[in-house]
């Protein structure tokens, strides 16, 4: 089947232009003059890319693009905007636009930015079918698992990952909350970007602060030399807070700060440091009621728990037991070169 491309623009010269020059390429060509004929034309023809031009009379493109990221298949949007627009682009990606395309634009940048487009579509939508069947299978990463409340797991996973949202994992000890964190960050945009985590049990504040911002020389007994602290060394990917709740209020609000602000600065220094991430975090403790005691902060609260993940623990799903147990065996076989163990049906009856 043809890839589906779909052209946004109110002047038909300008869509005319576009289409004859895809056409030649091998797509079928949807075309719209209105976000409104657009929104008919995603749910009827299904476009693989969607080429949205920002000014369409008395509406803007950018309005659009909202629309196509929370679909649960969602074309890739590339905005075309006029020359010197710049700045209206990188607006455009940050709300979810795939690309920009400044006009006038040449036509082999069109294909070639098209092209580009439509392989990075096939290759995320082969990736969320391959990822369907592996959760059907009972996997989804490094987790393990088919019972119900594992599958509600990952569907919440597969639903924030490619947001910005900050998560909260709560659990039990031992439950896997890094593990998820861990599968949120590789199915992100940031996925590139570095994976930072700090256990903040039972850490003294100095340290927990220093780790948190960094130092510089001299800021304290024993800081023989500067250090980049963890919100820095996860700019532009995911710092993972493992066991928020047992933080200091004091630390606490400095965090709130930096999540609120973007920025902040090194132990010992004025120098402001800009910090973009996306905060993931989990706690064994329940936070409402750290809250009422007063030991956590409510609006630090509410700026991690924007989505919650709670894990179950094993006794609540110990049909799972056998396939975690396999795992186990093959990982462990490969590990110690071993040939692969095979769990009996007696056996997997006994740990069960």
């Amino acid at each position: 089947m043809k890839p589906v491309v779909l052209i946004v623009d109110d002047e038909p010269a300008a869509r005319y232009g576009m289409k004859r020059a895809l056409e030649t390429e091998g797509y079928s060509i949807a075309e719209a003059d209105s976000l409104e004929s657009a929104e008919r034309a995603v749910e009827t023809r299904s476009p693989n890319v969607v080429l949205l031009d920002v000014r369409l009379a008395s509406e803007s493109g950018l309005d659009f693009l909202p629309r196509l990221t929370s679909r649960e298949s969602p074309p890739l949007g590339i905005i075309v905007t006029a020359h010197g627009s710049e700045r209206m682009a990188v607006q455009a990606i940050k709300l979810g636009a795939y690309d920009y395309l400044a006009k006038p634009f040449d036509v082999d940048e069109l294909r070639l930015q098209v092209r580009n487009a439509i392989e990075a579509q096939m290759l995320r939508s082969e990736n969320q079918r391959l990822r369907r069947k592996l959760t059907s299978a009972g996997s989804y990463g490094e987790l393990i698992g088919s019972d119900p409340t594992m599958k509600s797991v990952y569907s919440l996973i597969e639903k924030v990952a490619q947001t910005d949202v900050s998560v909260l994992i709560t659990g039990e000890s031992g439950t896997g909350k890094e593990v998820v964190a861990r599968e949120i960050h590789s199915r992100s945009r940031n996925a590139s970007g570095p994976f930072v985590a700090l256990n903040c049990a039972a850490m003294p504040e100095e340290l927990i602060e220093s780790e948190l911002f960094g130092h510089e020389k001299g800021a304290f007994t024993g800081a023989a030399a500067k250090r980049i602290g963890k919100f820095e060394a996860a700019n532009k990917g995911t710092l993972f807070l493992d066991e928020i709740g047992d933080m200091s209020l004091s630390t606490q609000a400095k965090v709130l700060r930096v999540i609120e602000e973007k920025q902040f600065q090194r132990l010992g220094s004025n120098e402001t440091v800009s910090s973009d991430v996306r905060i993931i975090s989990a706690t064994n403790k329940p936070l409402e009621r750290e809250i009422e005691q007063g030991t956590f902060r409510e609006d630090l609260y509410y700026r991690l728990c924007v989505v919650r993940i709670g894990l179950p623990p094993l006794r609540d799903r110990v049909s799972d037991i056998p396939a975690i147990a396999q795992a186990f065996c093959e990982r462990f076989s490969m590990a110690y070169r071993k040939e692969p163990l095979t769990i009996s049906s007696e056996a997997a009856r006994a740990l069960v």
